[in-house]
């Protein structure tokens, strides 16, 4: 395994009401030389709070350049264990070792093994929504903003397997004109929208533009005006003419949009339950108390097998590089 799981009692202990988290929170990261990296579905309490706020590139480029004695990802497992990967001589703490990944979930070490070795001679690209040992067994990482670029930096005579998201995939592979093996994995969040009511928000909201996530289903990405990563979804907002987006991607990006264009409708698209929204239960487990009592007791950190982290670090440090000769 890549992460050691210490003591978590720590997270059953109370703060005061009266205690200003924000201003509390400021003061450690002073004291500790600390560095609160955020991605855009945390909840928007942790957002304000945080140095930096984004995607998982942008993220993975801060790790990557942070002065920073302790980074504190609010986040999920597999976006601390980049920054651990990148930053072997850090602490790397989050505030609730739970926040886990469905997509990263779904796809095993031994049995993505055993696929690469149904399929020799591959090179292997991984979503970067993948455990450490997944990124140990791949040849290149890539987020949503890069993975065009980074199918197209394989030779075309080379045959890729892309893991884990078979939705990013097929949209990618359609965008390159490259033909991929995909593993069979999907995120909960970006695959339960319902196109039924999406098409009920569109008559209700005739002008408002609907952006889309590439880990969508086709069915959504076929209906989508606007498709992109999270940082090009905020962008889109940010730079269109039009005042109303239906919004298919988790509800946390919603914050920033409306910070940026508060003259702006964001509406989020709704999924096939019973529920108005789309929230992450793995992201949304972090809370700003528990953040606080994170850096604090420098505690849950995560920790990974230096064998594994080097071997993930190689992937990695290509993507980057593909990244920075883009522009990215």
């Amino acid at each position: 395994m890549s992460l050691v799981i210490p003591s978590t009692d720590f997270i059953k202990e109370e703060t005061h009401p009266s205690l200003d988290l924000f201003f509390e929170i400021s003061k450690l990261k002073k004291e500790k030389n600390a560095i609160i990296l955020a991605h855009y579905y945390q909840d928007s309490d942790i957002q304000d709070v945080a140095d930096y706020i984004g995607d998982s590139l942008g993220l993975a480029q801060q790790a990557q350049k942070t002065s920073a004695e302790i980074i504190v990802f609010a986040g999920v497992h597999f976006m601390a264990e980049t920054a651990k990967i990148l930053n072997p001589g850090k602490k790397v703490v989050l505030p609730d070792l739970r926040a886990g990944c469905s997509l990263a979930d779904s796809c095993p070490p031994d049995a993505f093994a055993a696929f690469k070795r149904e399929h020799p001679g591959h090179t292997v690209i991984s979503y970067i929504n993948c455990s450490a040992e997944i990124k140990a067994m791949s040849d290149i990482i890539c987020t949503s903003s890069n993975a065009a670029y980074v199918v197209d930096s394989v030779p075309v005579e080379t045959p890729i397997i892309f893991a884990p998201d078979k939705n990013l995939g097929r949209y990618i592979s359609k965008k390159t004109g490259r033909d991929m093996v995909f593993w069979n994995g999907t995120c909960m969040v970006h695959e339960i929208f319902s196109l039924e009511k999406i098409a009920r928000l569109k008559a209700r909201h005739p002008g408002a533009k609907l952006i889309a996530h590439p880990e969508c289903e086709k069915p959504v990405l076929e209906q989508a005006d606007f498709i992109g990563s999270t940082t090009g979804l905020l962008k889109y907002t940010i730079n269109s003419n039009d005042s109303e987006f239906i919004v298919a991607t988790e509800t946390g990006i919603l914050h920033q949009m409306a910070k940026a264009s508060p003259e702006k409708t964001f509406i989020p698209a709704p999924p096939d339950n019973s529920c108005a929204c789309n929230d992450c239960p793995h992201m949304k487990l972090n809370t700003l108390e528990k953040l606080y009592l994170c850096l604090k007791n420098e505690k849950p950190e995560l920790i990974l097998q230096e064998e594994i982290r080097k071997k993930a670090e190689v992937p990695i440090l290509r993507m980057l590089e593909i990244s920075k000769r883009h522009g990215l």
